[in-house]
């Protein structure tokens, strides 16, 4: 796998709403994250998820006509992540990308991929 822009040609949309499904079954419950998310938005927060990684991994723009440009780090300020939450959300991406038996190439440039902007988005110090 060359680069995250090739993970929609190799994967294919069905894949890529899986692992964000499996991942937003997992949040609710967890301590850490599940007070993060707005109670009431699930489905939303699930859906913005799929379709920015459909978009950053080679599909349709959804996200980007939905919503315009990601501004990822402006739009997670009002959420407190320290490299607790940070490790948590990786956590349970990489346990979702498992479940969902995605082919070992495929999920390290995935896991690459989140590592860095999971990164990006800590505000808060530890």
């Amino acid at each position: 796998m060359d680069t995250v822009d090739s993970l929609y040609a190799a994967l294919g949309e069905p894949a890529l709403r899986q692992v964000v499904a499996a991942f937003y079954r997992r949040v609710p419950s967890d301590d850490l994250l599940g007070p993060l998310y707005p109670p009431d938005d699930w489905a939303g927060a699930e859906k913005r998820l799929a379709d920015f990684l459909v978009f950053r991994f080679g599909g349709p723009p959804i996200y980007i006509e939905e919503r315009g440009h990601p501004r990822l780090r402006v739009r997670h300020m009002p959420f407190a992540i320290s490299t607790r939450e940070r490790d948590r959300w990786l956590d349970l991406m990489a346990a979702s990308i498992a479940e969902c038996q995605i082919p070992p190439e495929a999920a390290a440039a995935m896991t690459s991929f989140f590592a860095d902007v999971a990164d990006a988005m800590r505000n808060r110090p530890d």
